[in-house]
């Protein structure tokens, strides 16, 4: 007699009795596959697993494809193994690096000592949709670290060698394809027959490998055009590489040989010549006629303090800064509009209440005075505080907000008058060089610690909201983002191992019966990567204490 566990599947909210070690492929057809696109991966009690997986014992099981974000990572991650994998077999005396996401898709760059051609993008494409149409398995592999460090080495993959060696865990994975070996941190599909559809083409000094949509894998997301922003990753990528971090191995290397101070004054000075230089070109335009400075970006990427320090850096360029705050602008609670899920929206323009803050901003520029507003997140209601607001000599105004880069925010002011700014965490350290790291998830490691801080909101609580706060980004942000005069990168190279331990505890509090625990549980062996830094050399103006507090500035 067989032995049998019984795994429930919350897709079609049905039980069913498989074989003990029967893998998820073979329980999603048992199931009746519940899903109208192929699943990709699935939630096991909560925590994300690949399809290869075998249940031993009863499981709740959730099925997830394209269009889920969990998904949609083991599909990219998939498609960068075999992507990797022909750049070797296509190039073996080359390099690959998969740097970051631009224009709806990643930017990758060959190392290789000669110039990138049409011919040679031609031929990787060939061989990435051999692998494809082959429909080889990814094989899964988990060794001890000192095996896995050693096999690295062997293979010349230094950067993953010196990761996995000082992350300090006891195992390690690796997934295989055809003899070729990469590390990813998470999920694969089980086949490069899971990949049905992607683009390589030629973009600035290397490519772009473009993916599906979520929402129709059908076709390839389009590319837009993101000039301004591909400049701030090569800035940072060129500071990277002249202090020799630009891999999370680098970074625990460093911190482990007590050069943790130096790698923290050089992204303090970098971010510090970023708004010395945005202040001076502001001084430059103040004398063309601009007196409005809009500051935006998207949640937590830590617009409030970049704001404060371009003030100081303005008054040293001999103007005199005076701040409004879109945030206070907030309609009452109840008045606020709701999404399509019924759920407040907070990312909509507008949740603010326009008329009110074209007045008061018509006034200010006028030269009277206003009482400014104060949006109290606790009551969700508009309170004052006698703080009062006009325009001096040499004055210009700052208003900062998610909003400040929408025309219709402020449609009635003439251009000559603004000069705007963009503001995000562009994280350009990646984990090895094929493994980058998502900006929002520096973002969202953010926002849990100011949150569960400040705002007395759990782990749960933000997560929850999260996918809420980027469809309102995507919505209301990002369209306006190369509007921007300006560009300012606030992430740094050392904040994530500074994140960790702020973090860490926060995110242990949600609970495996929680639907947020599988993404508290990806953040939490995300972090496991990096070595703990302390903050207590962090400058009391550096724009993390913005989110750990005990900075110089008042929020």
């Amino acid at each position: 007699m067989v032995d049998v566990v019984t795994i429930y599947c919350k897709n079609n909210n049905r039980y069913v009795d498989v074989p003990v070690g029967t893998s998820l492929v073979e329980v999603y057809k048992l199931c009746g596959e519940p899903l109208f696109l192929p699943p990709l991966n699935a939630y096991v009690n909560n925590k994300v697993e690949s399809l290869d997986f075998r249940c031993w014992q009863p499981k709740d099981v959730e099925f997830l494809d394209y269009t889920r974000q969990s998904g949609m990572r083991a599909y990219v991650r998939s498609l960068c193994h075999i992507f990797s994998k022909a750049v070797y077999d296509v190039a073996p005396d080359s390099t690959l690096y998969l740097e970051h996401p631009i224009s709806k898709g990643y930017y990758c760059y060959i190392k290789n000592g000669k110039k990138i051609d049409d011919a040679l993008i031609e031929k990787i494409k060939e061989r990435m949709q051999e692998i494809i149409d082959a429909d080889l398995p990814f094989i899964h592999n988990k060794i001890r670290t000192t095996e896995a460090v050693k096999l690295f080495r062997e293979r010349g993959m230094e950067d993953k060698a010196l990761l996995v060696e000082t992350a300090g865990m006891l195992y390690t994975q690796y997934y295989e394809l055809d003899g070729y070996i990469n590390f990813f941190y998470g999920s694969l599909t089980p086949s490069t027959g899971y990949i049905h559809l992607f683009d390589l083409v030629p973009y600035y000094d290397g490519l772009l490998l473009c993916i599906p949509k979520r929402d129709d894998p059908t076709q390839l997301e389009p590319i837009i055009c993101q000039d301004k922003m591909y400049e701030v990753y090569k800035e940072h990528l060129t500071l990277q590489r002249t202090v020799g971090i630009n891999t999370v191995g680098q970074l625990n290397q460093a911190i482990e040989r007590g050069k943790a101070s130096q790698v923290i004054m050089v992204s303090e000075a970098m971010q510090e010549k970023q708004v010395a230089r945005i202040a001076y070109e502001i001084a430059q335009k103040y004398q063309e006629g601009v007196r409005l400075v809009l500051i935006a970006g998207p949640s937590s990427s830590g617009k409030t303090t970049f704001c404060k320090r371009l003030q100081i850096q303005l008054i040293t360029n001999l103007l005199h800064p005076v701040s409004i705050s879109l945030d206070d602008y907030f309609l009452n609670r109840v008045d606020t509009p709701r999404d399509e899920n019924g759920e407040y929206d907070f990312e909509s323009l507008y949740a603010l209440d326009l008329p009110y803050f074209n007045s008061d901003l018509k006034k200010v520029l006028a030269g009277e005075e206003i009482e400014l507003p104060t949006f109290s997140f606790e009551t969700g209601t508009r309170i004052y505080k006698g703080n009062k607001l006009k325009l001096k000599k040499n004055s210009v105004l700052v208003i900062e907000g998610i909003h400040g880069l929408n025309p219709e925010l402020t449609s009635f002011i003439d251009e000559k008058v603004k000069y705007r700014v963009y503001v995000s965490a562009l994280t350009t350290i990646s984990l090895d060089n094929h493994n980058w790291i998502p900006t929002t998830d520096n973002r969202l490691l953010r926002r849990i610690i100011r949150d569960y801080q400040y705002r007395a909101y759990s782990a749960t609580d933000t997560i929850s909201r999260w996918p809420s706060v980027r469809r309102g980004e995507d919505k209301w942000i990002f369209p306006f983002q190369e509007n921007a005069d300006a560009m300012f990168n606030s992430a740094m190279l050392y904040e994530l191992a500074a994140l960790r331990k702020y973090a860490e505890p926060i995110l242990m509090e949600v609970q495996e019966t929680d639907p947020e625990y599988a993404e508290a549980y990806r953040l939490l062996r995300f972090l496991r990567y990096f070595n703990y830094l302390s903050d207590l050399e962090l400058p009391g103006t550096s724009l993390l204490r913005e989110f750990l507090g005990g900075g110089l500035f008042e929020y």
